[in-house]
């Protein structure tokens, strides 16, 4: 049986992550010699909960989460579109503001969906494959191998839409240079969060509701 309070509040953690990366993730820092965006501090854990929902409930709840991601991202995009081609009222100083903005993320929301899509759905298939090759055990290997291709595939795509041909120097090439030292950082963010997958999946394992003295007896 599922405890239906934790899953949803690692479901609205996973969708709130999205809806961030997509609000906040235009902004670039340095970090650690490499340009990247914020939203690296976010991405992975989005991996991280399907992981751990995965080892626990399966491949179809894994997969639910990140359905709903989709359509989560699908609504923000049709809003967004809307929102920045709608007039603004006189009173409201900051249109054009706005429509920078936000009207410059809808690339970046088409790329995010694309790329979210894509990489958590193999995400999702590639724990399972190794979870069956493993027999159950190794949950860090399945959890670091099924997320290192996972982030290879987020990052490349996502760059290649959301860049590509932006301007002059954004040429496939270029766009490889930037790829590289970003999904390194993804991937060493992706090892780091191993001892929390351990850590969430025993917290999941609490919920799992073992029957009763009186229930297995009455089944046998």
């Amino acid at each position: 049986m599922l405890n239906c309070k934790k899953l949803s509040m690692l479901f609205a953690l996973f969708i709130g992550l999205l809806v961030g990366v997509n609000l906040l993730g235009g902004k670039i820092i340095g970090f650690f010699g490499i340009s990247a965006s914020v939203g690296i501090f976010m991405v992975p854990v989005t991996f991280l909960i399907t992981d751990m929902v995965e080892e626990v409930y399966g491949r179809e709840t894994a997969s639910q989460f990140v359905t709903g991601g989709i359509l989560v991202l699908v609504v923000i995009f049709l809003y967004t579109l809307i929102f920045t081609a709608l007039p603004s009222h006189s009173r409201y100083e900051f249109h054009s503001e706005y429509r920078i903005i936000f009207g410059s993320s809808l690339r970046m929301i088409a790329a995010s969906l694309v790329a979210f899509t894509l990489s958590q759905y193999h995400d999702v298939w590639a724990f399972e494959w190794w979870k069956k090759r493993t027999h159950g055990k190794a949950l860090w290997l399945r959890n670091n191998l099924s997320t290192i291709v996972s982030q290879g595939i987020d990052t490349f795509v996502f760059m290649m839409i959301a860049f590509y041909q932006t301007s002059p120097k954004f040429t496939f090439l270029f766009i490889l240079q930037l790829v590289w030292p970003y999904y390194l950082l993804k991937i060493a963010f992706a090892l780091l969060d191993t001892p929390f997958v351990y850590i969430g999946v025993r917290w999941l394992k609490k919920d799992s509701v073992q029957p009763s003295i009186s229930t297995a007896v009455t089944q046998e």
